[in-house]
């Protein structure tokens, strides 16, 4: 009797995968879990296995977006001893090199928001860059003897939020060639954050300015 093929396991990245696909063919979210699976050919009960709504996958893509990144930057057995300033640096150009093999569907997520930051589904990567962040500032503190030297945590992971949410916004609407003002953009933020830190700002400070204003682009539009 010929064995029948055991059927491969309905994983969280698969459900991730087949709803990315979903939104971009049909242009619109799915409208209930019992037609998304049944469009999926996926068991109900293999979706909530994993995911207990859609804003439970959205979420979770953002995540994986994080994660991938993560990888990416593990594979570079000189990450580890790159200054905290490339470090940041890395995160972000990796980022962003992800999100934009995946632009198609941040677009059309963000498409119909009034502002990036009430996009309720970046809550779960908002965590993953401020532990990333306050990481790098316990390194730089533990260095510190003195407790009046020591950087704020806090107010530095979310710098780097808001940082995030800016350079968000920026790509969004980059329309230059390999977004390549995006790169330009975070170079100098990211230098302006470390130099604010180093309590050396004005001249970093003001090169980022200018080149927002070259750009034509303000920080409010990312608030």
């Amino acid at each position: 009797m010929a064995k029948t093929k055991a059927s491969k396991p309905i994983t969280a990245d698969t459900i991730i995968s087949k709803y990315m696909d979903h939104v971009l063919e049909h242009e619109h979210f799915p409208l209930s879990i019992y037609k998304f699976c049944k469009q999926a050919s996926i068991k109900e009960a293999d979706f909530y296995t994993h995911f207990g709504s859609f804003e439970g996958i959205q979420k979770k893509i953002w995540v994986a977006f994080f994660n991938q990144t993560h990888t990416l930057l593990a594979k570079d057995k000189a990450f580890e001893t790159y200054p905290n300033k490339e470090k940041m640096l890395a995160l972000f150009f990796t980022l962003f090199e992800v999100f934009t093999a995946n632009r198609s569907y941040i677009l059309f997520v963000a498409g119909d928001k009034q502002s990036i930051k009430h996009l309720k589904q970046l809550s779960s990567i908002r965590s993953s860059i401020k532990d990333f962040a306050t990481q790098l500032i316990e390194e730089t503190n533990e260095k510190k003897t003195s407790r009046f030297t020591k950087n704020p945590v806090s107010l530095f992971s979310e710098g780097a939020w808001v940082q995030f949410l800016f350079l968000l916004k920026f790509w969004i609407d980059d329309q230059s060639p390999a977004f390549e003002k995006t790169d330009v953009a975070i170079e100098k933020s990211v230098t302006v954050i470390f130099d604010v830190f180093e309590t050396t700002p004005l001249d970093s400070i003001l090169d980022f300015g200018k080149f927002l204003v070259q750009d034509k682009f303000a920080f409010t539009k990312a608030k």
